[in-house]
């Protein structure tokens, strides 16, 4: 049984489908005037989909405190039935990433049929070798992968490997390795022995993963060690990508960078030399706030997705993956990744409206305002009709926040998972 009531959904869709269909014919008007087939994108837009991190479901925290919310999730099946949800209302969502150990299971074949059931799949494993878990022999206090104690690392090497073969029985394609090593000090580390032995872990990992599989490589530029970092930008990522292999690629997270860089500038570097693994959307004010997607710089998502769409309609052969990575302290996190969801695929939907030979010619003149002008014509443009349709045609919700709220569920579940206590400090 589906978790939010079909009748609810449609009784929705009924209430809202005349003004809807007078705002996507007036989209489609518009778009036509510029030479654009609506539903030539709308097909594309279809297609499109970013999955959902289970830890995602959680309430999140900070260092400082964290404030358990209704209903929370008690365990992975608990957190499949939550990201059913955001699929079903939604549907852009058809994927989970689960992170190894917070998302144990005594039968993988199990939980893969529950998500079956639920209309998921599985997309990377996370390992997780940035903190100690309970009975773990040896810790990661100074670090995992590139830990001075080869016992270490070949612990944390082990802890890999059984991610891959966890994400085997799930049907998963790919491993993301994200190690907070690096140090608080100057001095505390040798920073090119360091960064060896994370090539030494990482080709055992690399070497381990099956043939149709790919290692995702994620940087950091700061936090947990704040002086300096193993992996901590894109350069990094490269070099240790590009000494592992074809198969290993790096994952851009758009809290993970210095204030001010241009991310979309790093996408097309990747691009242009076949490391780009893909994404993990979320936004940020200060750091690695890990805040809903597009919230605080839509602009600078759009034109993230301006350069993949680019070079799609290039022809370059590459494969991104996407996935939603946020923490949410003070929203229900189910509505903050539809929320985010959407606004993921209006990037997308706006990138491709963006006039491509205009575009070349303005750049090939050097036609600094016809070039930007074009950019903010296609991101000005209100696609949430778009959006609101490729949903509806899935069974979706026109409008998934408030369905979801119509819906009651969260105060069901709250009814049926205990209350979580409020704890210390660490993100979910």
């Amino acid at each position: 049984m589906k978790p939010i009531d079909e009748h609810l959904i449609h009784a929705h869709n009924e209430r809202a489908a005349a003004d809807h269909a007078a705002d996507y014919a007036a989209l489609g008007a518009t778009l036509a005037r510029r030479g654009i087939d609506l539903e030539a994108v709308r097909r594309q837009v279809a297609a499109f989909g970013v999955a959902i991190p289970s830890w995602g479901v959680g309430t999140g925290g900070t260092r400082f405190a964290r404030f358990p919310g209704v209903g929370e999730p008690r365990h992975v099946f608990d957190k499949l039935q939550d990201c059913a949800v955001i699929q079903q209302l939604g549907r852009a969502t058809p994927t989970v990433s689960l992170h190894i150990p917070w998302d144990r299971c005594s039968d993988w074949s199990e939980l893969r049929g529950a998500a079956a059931a639920a209309g998921l799949a599985f997309d990377a494993m996370n390992s997780n070798t940035f903190s100690d878990q309970p009975g773990q022999p040896l810790s990661y206090k100074y670090g995992s992968l590139t830990h001075s104690d080869a016992a270490v690392r070949a612990q944390a090497v082990a802890h890999n490997l059984e991610c891959i073969e966890i994400g085997r029985a799930l049907g998963s394609k790919a491993l993301t390795v994200w190690i907070g090593d690096g140090s608080n000090f100057p001095g505390q580390q040798h920073f090119r022995r360091a960064f060896e032995r994370y090539l030494d872990s990482t080709r055992r990992i690399y070497a381990a993963l099956p043939t149709d599989w790919r290692m995702f490589l994620e940087h950091k530029i700061c936090e947990p060690a704040f002086y300096a970092t193993v992996i901590q930008d894109w350069g990094s990522s490269y070099l240790a990508a590009t000494a592992l292999g074809p198969r290993a690629q790096c994952l851009v997270d758009l809290g993970h960078h210095a204030p001010n860089v241009n991310i979309e500038l790093i996408v097309a570097r990747l691009i242009a030399a076949g490391k780009l693994a893909g994404f993990h959307f979320n936004d940020s004010k200060y750091g690695d706030d890990d805040l809903d997607a597009g919230s605080v710089a839509p602009y600078r998502l759009f034109l993230v997705f301006n350069e993949l769409v680019a070079a799609a309609h290039e022809g370059v052969a590459f494969e991104p993956a996407y996935m939603l990575d946020q923490s949410h302290n003070v929203t229900d996190p189910i509505e903050s990744l539809m929320a985010s969801a959407a606004q993921v695929q209006r990037s997308y939907a706006q990138a491709l409206l963006v006039d491509r030979a205009a575009l070349d010619a303005a750049q090939q003149d050097n036609d600094a305002l016809a070039a930007t002008r074009l950019l903010q014509r296609a991101f000005q443009t209100d696609v949430e009709p778009l959006l609101q349709r490729v949903r509806r045609d899935a069974g979706g919700a026109i409008d998934p926040i408030a369905a979801y709220r119509a819906s009651g569920y969260r105060a069901r579940v709250g009814r049926e998972r205990p209350a979580g206590k409020a704890g210390g400090g660490g993100i979910v």
